[in-house]
């Protein structure tokens, strides 16, 4: 049996019991977080690459992509020994992991020619933007090429929370955050503790407990203790700011919205217990975009390992090697041969390639579906957010169609300009906006932002967006597997068909994050060098 973590009323709350309650209360993100304080955690599966010992003894591997996945495979393979070259069909490597910043040219399936006119110094990751700190095998890489981290405020309770689908006097109204935060937190505990006080929860708490219970309730609701009501907080901000001298003095508290105006309001939506795991209080980011990452790889690659501009458009295998066929970047067919090869080109790409593969690894990479995925940089002549609004990083929640998260950048702050993500969208809605031009997606998410800042409009420079379903290249933001396709499909395609092997973000449980895509590389070049030292 699992070692108890207490006892109550003659029986045992075992781990497995206390972690099941967890997550009745607080969802999958606080059992996930308990398991962690007890040293079950969810972190990274790997914080280190594989030890490759015993060399490459002259194999040549060919690594298709040039993204994390095919960066990790390629500078791990190389420095062990391995004979390895990489085919990119981009002219830069880094896959999705890109930053849009001036000069910086991209164009679509519909034939959208993007080219970034951002001001020297402005910059939107377009792609990955943030690391979680238990993502160590990303940030293993990130201390060992020497990339400055700053921090990324994902979660300001001085941010806004607008919810247009809502009732009542706040629908449609930019609140702070930390408002909803602490009248929601705070009327709710109000109506525990006074159940509480009348003995009403006696089935399942000792008066011991009740008294501790109550007692947790008032500091976390921040209730009067004589009469256990909520009466706001100055942590929800005031309406006279405190000052020096007589006049304004102590200032005066802001007061609580009606609980019944918080609920009607949709806005306690955006309320955590605890940050998702994914998604803590703060997180991390390369210092001047998340592209660094992919360049302290190349900078560590040896010149020549990655072709560029290389389309590939044939794989073919047979018991003694492999067989790439590819256009190069003057539009001429070559072919590159090797002993092995891994493919790290996204499933909604690779599946219209032909490929020498069994009928069940086929069937299983058309098992799995690609994310609609839209972003929108939009650089703005002044930080009216700071100015004006006193906002340092952070989102900008709401239920606007097609905005999904509007974001602050956690970076230069006070500078004189900045470019915030005006809207980062999935599904449906992210489809039907990339349809637009990209001056009508700028002109859309500028009106709907004006919504929230009165600013947004007069203060909108330039733009650049990105539509991942539309790039050739990657055809969706990241991979979507269906339960059942993780049963079935994907127990197929993390082992090699024949000589070819699969890695990327699509072959691991971190779906759409770089640690998925480079600790997928690790396995998968673990394997790979098992049977070369075999053979």
């Amino acid at each position: 049996m699992m070692d108890s973590v207490m006892g109550r009323a003659g029986g045992i709350l075992t781990r497995r019991r206390f972690f099941e309650q967890l997550a009745a209360v607080g969802g999958v993100s606080l059992a996930m977080a308990g398991m962690d304080a007890l040293g079950f955690g969810f972190a990274s599966a790997s914080e280190l690459p594989p030890t490759l010992t015993g060399g490459g003894k002259g194999a040549k591997v060919i690594i298709l992509g040039a993204g994390l996945a095919g960066l990790t495979a390629a500078y791990e393979l190389g420095k062990s020994g391995y004979n390895v070259q990489v085919l990119e069909a981009r002219s830069f490597a880094g896959g999705r992991a890109q930053t849009a910043r001036k000069g910086f040219v991209d164009t679509d399936l519909m034939g959208n020619r993007q080219e970034c006119d951002f001001d020297e110094g402005e910059y939107i990751n377009i792609g990955p933007w943030r690391i979680p700190y238990h993502h160590q095998s990303t940030l293993h890489y990130v201390k060992k090429f020497g990339v400055q981290l700053e921090l990324f405020n994902n979660d300001n309770d001085a941010a806004y929370v607008y919810f247009e689908k809502g009732k009542g006097p706040l629908a449609g109204k930019p609140v702070r955050k930390g408002q909803i935060a602490a009248d929601a937190r705070g009327y709710t505990a109000e109506l525990m503790a006074k159940v509480a006080s009348k003995g009403d929860l006696d089935a399942v708490l000792s008066p011991g407990d009740r008294e501790t219970f109550i007692a947790y309730l008032v500091n976390e609701g921040r209730l009067k203790r004589s009469d256990l009501s909520y009466k706001g907080t100055d942590g929800r901000g005031f309406d006279v700011l405190p000052g020096a001298g007589i006049d304004p003095g102590p200032g005066k508290e802001s007061a609580p919205y009606a609980f019944t105006d918080v609920l009607n309001s949709k806005a306690w939506q955006v309320l955590n217990s605890v940050a998702g795991w994914e998604q803590q209080r703060t997180m991390l980011e390369p210092v001047g975009g998340m592209d660094a990452i992919p360049r302290g790889f190349v900078k560590n690659i040896p010149d020549g390992v990655i072709k560029y501009n290389a389309l590939v458009d044939r794989i073919q295998q047979n018991p003694k090697g492999v067989k790439v066929s590819y256009t190069d970047a003057a539009g001429k067919k070559a072919e590159l041969e090797g002993d092995y090869i891994i493919c790290t080109i996204p499933l909604s790409v690779l599946k219209n390639i032909r490929m020498d593969v069994s009928k069940p690894f086929l069937e299983a990479m058309n098992n799995v579906a690609y994310a609609p995925v839209n972003k929108i940089g939009l650089q703005m002549k002044t930080r009216f957010w700071e100015e004006k609004h006193w906002i340092y990083g952070g989102h900008i929640y709401n239920d606007i169609p097609g905005i999904g998260t509007i974001s602050l950048p956690s970076t230069n702050w006070h500078g004189k300009k900045g470019t915030l993500l005006g809207y980062y969208a999935f599904g449906g809605e992210a489809a039907k906006i990339s349809a637009l031009p990209p001056a009508e997606r700028a002109k859309f998410a500028v009106a709907q932002g004006q919504k929230i800042f009165p600013e947004y409009a007069e203060n909108f420079e330039t733009s650049f967006s990105k539509s991942w379903h539309l790039d050739p290249h990657s055809l969706g933001g990241w991979a979507e597997w269906s339960d059942d396709g993780r049963k079935t499909a994907y127990p197929v395609l993390c082992e090699p068909d024949g000589r070819i092997y699969l890695s990327g973000e699509h072959l691991s449980y971190l779906g759409g994050w770089q640690a998925g895509a480079i600790e997928s590389a690790w396995q998968q070049i673990a394997k790979l060098h098992q049977r070369v030292q075999q053979a």
